[in-house]
């Protein structure tokens, strides 16, 4: 017998700066791959992000996660990590490490995976714009 499971979504917002820019290439290269995100004056983006676990309800509580759990360990390990900051200059996630809708996805999830039960799936999905979004995850 299929075994269903069931997803607890959590929505969340961030604003952040970046600049899309790889130091290995001339800045000709930078501008022809990135464009207008290349701007050395860095440009921001309104973040929405959801968060997704799926596993099974607890039979005790009724929850596959509280959300007020995932609520507050999405507030302190993203949102406080990334609003109203320029991803190049103030984190050290992306120091070294390009600050694409991509990358920002992986690095939401590495930050958050420690925070959920190994036995529960947990996918990212990021919205840089209305039309642009990515997701990562299980």
């Amino acid at each position: 017998m299929l075994r269903m499971k069931i997803t607890v979504c959590r929505e969340a917002h961030f604003n952040s700066a970046h600049r899309l820019h790889n130091p290995n290439w001339d800045e000709e290269r930078n501008k022809t791959i990135f464009g207008k995100c290349n701007n050395p004056n860095y440009h921001g983006h309104n973040y929405d992000l959801i968060v997704k676990v799926t596993g099974d309800i607890d039979e005790e509580t009724g929850y596959v996660m509280d959300t007020k759990v995932l609520k507050d360990l999405i507030e302190e390990r993203v949102i406080e990590c990334f609003d109203h900051k320029n991803l190049n200059l103030d984190t050290e996630e992306f120091k070294n490490l390009n600050p694409t809708a991509e990358n920002i996805a992986k690095i939401i999830y590495e930050k958050l995976r420690g925070g959920i039960q190994k036995d529960l799936a947990l996918r990212i999905t990021l919205y840089e714009t209305r039309r642009n979004y990515v997701e990562y995850g299980e």
